[in-house]
């Protein structure tokens, strides 16, 4: 069979999608990814990479234009890396995310269970409640492009809230009026890394700058112009890293002025937020995640629920208003402070919280003789370790409820809960993040008799 040729043009027909939202086209037996296309299209594709086994190519020509086709509704789409799905209609690309789910579940984990359905954001624009703004040594600020570190600048974006761009260009002008140098990845130099805006349901926003030493100056001019920027700001906070790689925030923060925290409200409880403590980025679908969580937890009233990767402590509390003892665990000491707040100040004393690794905490909760009846999990896109697997199983609760921001590692891990005793028996996914080619899924698990 023909080897495809780099540059060459192709003509195809768009098959489905990859889970980074490109289309999925079959040329001389080899998948060729090709982003900004849908389903069914019929494309001139010309290959701009052939690997061992796929091939890349970009859309020369539009053939046959699906219907659910549109007009991008940012300019900066097709250059940032942030959104895969801005061509097309919300329907398609809600169809999108339900099939990468539902072929993950089957191709990935060997199950037969059906995705029941995927819930939409009744609001697909500006729904971001927090914005990391990478800065180039140059002193850009914006967003990567595609597969890339070179930042682009973006002063609007589609999906954050206008007062994280605001506070972004307030930063960015900052920069450049006191000639604040930008990180270079490629040196070690330069001081501002990235932007970190969090903003609440009210308007207020908290302003994290990760920076690569311990200070910057003309903090007070600094401070001066986000306020002016955005007056709902309730904090100035600096994040020390000076660390190589790619991990955003550093371990060492201070506040520059005002207050290190956030405060929202999520599902009628009230949340203390401090800038590393995890927080879904969509406040008004993680109620409709959390509500579907909770559905599948099936609570009475009297059961013991055990929240691994709690966070501020979201899951954990609103369980403990169906329950009757809740247990959460999180690695990030910052979370846990704010997760015993977050109780307290919502008046909910059967919540308790323990910090540390969840593999460690689940296997001494165990050691305890701890047997909760309903286990919920809300890993990192890494998904769990097969200790963190075994140690909830070996803790034989009714029921598991895995929340997962990423298919594939979902169905893994579902594929060696299968093998532990516990049977996927429920599923649907909840669209946290329109635009982009990410999305949430929720499984209930139940123990299988006898296992």
């Amino acid at each position: 069979m023909e080897k495809l040729e780099v540059n060459k043009r192709y003509t195809a027909v768009v098959e489905g999608y990859s889970s980074e939202g490109f289309g999925i086209l079959r040329l001389n037996g080899e998948a060729v990814f090709v982003p900004g296309v849908i389903r069914g299209e019929s494309v001139e594709v010309r290959i701009t990479k052939v690997m061992k086994t796929c091939a890349a190519g970009e859309a020369a020509q539009i053939l046959t234009p699906s219907p659910e086709r549109r007009q991008p509704d940012c300019p900066c789409y097709g250059r940032c890396g942030g959104c895969a799905f801005r061509h097309m209609t919300y329907a398609e690309e809600l169809r999108a995310k339900r099939q990468r789910v539902q072929d993950a579940l089957e191709r990935i984990g060997g199950l037969s269970l059906t995705v029941e359905g995927i819930a939409g954001a009744a609001e697909p624009l500006h729904y971001r409640n927090k914005c990391q703004y990478p800065v180039g040594a140059d002193g850009t600020v914006g967003f990567y492009r595609r597969r890339s570190h070179q930042v682009i600048p973006v002063k609007r974006c589609a999906i954050q809230t206008e007062q994280a761009d605001r506070t972004a260009e307030a930063v960015r002008r900052w920069m450049r009026e006191y000639r604040v140098p930008g990180y270079d990845e490629r040196t070690g130099k330069g001081l501002i890394r990235h932007v970190y805006v969090r903003t609440n349901r009210e308007g207020e926003s908290l302003c994290c700058l990760v920076v690569n030493g311990k200070k910057v100056p003309a903090g007070a001019e600094l401070t001066a112009a986000v306020r002016k920027a955005v007056p709902g700001t309730v904090g100035v906070v600096l994040s020390e890293n000076t660390r190589p790689g790619n991990v955003i925030l550093g371990d060492r923060f201070s506040v520059l002025w005002g207050q290190d925290f956030l405060m929202d409200t999520l599902c009628g409880l009230s949340f203390r937020l401090s800038v590393p403590s995890f927080y879904q980025v969509n406040r008004e679908q993680a109620e409709v995640l959390y509500g579907k969580a909770l559905e599948f937890a099936g609570l009475t009233g009297g059961e013991t629920v055990l929240d691994l990767y709690c966070g501020a402590g979201t899951i954990t509390l609103c369980m403990a208003k169906s329950a009757g003892r809740v247990i959460g665990a999180e690695i990030v000491p910052e979370a846990i402070r704010d997760a015993e707040e977050n109780a307290a100040r919502n008046g909910i004393s059967n919540a308790e919280f323990f910090c540390g690794d969840a593999g460690a905490v689940a296997e001494k909760l165990k050691a305890e003789g701890l047997r909760p009846d309903v286990i919920t999990v809300d890993p990192p896109r890494k998904g769990l370790s097969p200790e963190v697997i075994a140690s909830v199983a070996e803790m034989a609760p009714e029921r598991v409820v895995y929340v997962s921001c990423d298919p594939a590692t979902l169905a893994r891990d579902l594929k060696l809960f299968g093998e532990k005793g516990y049977r996927a028996c429920r599923a649907e996914a909840v669209d946290l993040f329109p635009g982009t080619a990410h999305v949430e899924t929720v499984v209930l698990m139940s123990r299988v008799e006898g296992k």
